[in-house]
């Protein structure tokens, strides 16, 4: 398996349920890969870096796939982080959902040392990053995501490539927009279909109708299945939903764009992390307002209906 110039060895910040799966998919597939996570060893092919400046100073391209926006400054920022040990002309590609704001002002640090910024958030979870079937929101210099064409061909499918423009910031925008627009359809479908019990339509009954209504969303399309078994999404946390909220409605209110449905959906998220604490589960609002409604959304003939 060929790979371009200037993509034959990736560096990888960040181990957790995204970036185990990825960094040994890249190894998989050929190329030269070290990683550094405080907590997690890296998978069989992936050597294992000293700490980020290690893997960053051998590395011609840099993914970051942190948890939070604060990790990832503190990991890449600065005299000691990971930005300044990269070789000049390297890519910088960050996966991580991050701030747009603190983005920007990491992707002019890199520029300031001569490397190239890719944002690249990711659209999918750990299943996904295992089977190479990612999505991403792109963004940055043509030519810089042009390099690391072969990465995310061996990632993910070129068809889910969202290419959101030239400004490094656009994609983290976009994705945390996108996201904020989920966990509002997720909300407001479940408010639906706990009336609609209540007023005697089962939840499987009325969510196939839905589907195919002028209410139809990704979420029931995707995702109310798993809600209907009793899954609550455990693969991102509630903390990390309301923090993607507040940022969103931070920039709304910078911007001077209403954002009342927002506060709406980040209030009831809120109200989840107060009631379940910092656990995962991106559907725990959904959960709250079932609790509320002293009723689960399940299929029919389920113990739990």
């Amino acid at each position: 398996m060929t790979t371009p110039a200037g993509a034959r060895r990736v560096g990888v910040l960040g181990l957790g349920r995204m970036g185990a799966p990825i960094a040994a998919r890249l190894a998989a597939a050929g190329l030269e890969v070290a990683a550094f996570d405080p907590v997690v060893a890296p998978p069989a092919g992936v050597r294992q870096g000293r700490d980020a400046q290690d893997v960053a100073a051998r590395a011609d391209v840099l993914l970051t796939i942190l948890p939070t926006t604060e990790v990832l400054r503190g990991a890449t920022s600065g005299p000691g982080g990971a930005l300044a040990a990269l070789p000049g002309g390297a890519v910088w590609v960050d996966c991580t959902s991050a701030d747009p704001r603190v983005y920007g002002a990491l992707a002019a640090e890199a520029a300031a040392l001569g490397l190239q910024a890719v944002a690249a958030p990711l659209a999918g979870g750990p299943a996904d990053a295992a089977a190479g079937t990612l999505g991403f929101y792109l963004s940055g210099a043509p030519a810089a995501v042009g390099r690391i064409d072969r990465i995310l061909s061996v990632l993910g499918r070129p068809e889910r490539r969202l290419l959101v423009g030239s400004d490094p910031a656009a994609a983290h925008t976009a994705k945390l927009l996108a996201n904020t627009l989920w966990f509002g359809q997720a909300v407001a479908a479940a408010e639906v279909l706990l009336l609609g019990r209540a007023l005697g339509l089962q939840p499987g009954l009325l969510g196939g109708i839905l589907r195919s209504s002028p209410g139809a969303s990704a979420f029931l399309e995707h995702d109310l299945d798993a809600l209907l078994d009793g899954d609550y999404l455990a693969s991102f946390g509630i903390d990390r939903v309301v923090e993607e909220l507040d940022t969103v409605a931070a920039l709304a209110e910078a911007a001077g764009t209403p954002h009342d449905v927002t506060a709406v959906v980040a209030g009831l998220h809120r109200a989840a992390l107060d009631a379940y604490g910092p656990v995962d589960g991106e559907l725990l609002a959904v959960r709250l307002l079932e609790d509320r409604a002293g009723a689960r959304l399940r299929r029919e003939g389920s113990r739990e209906v």
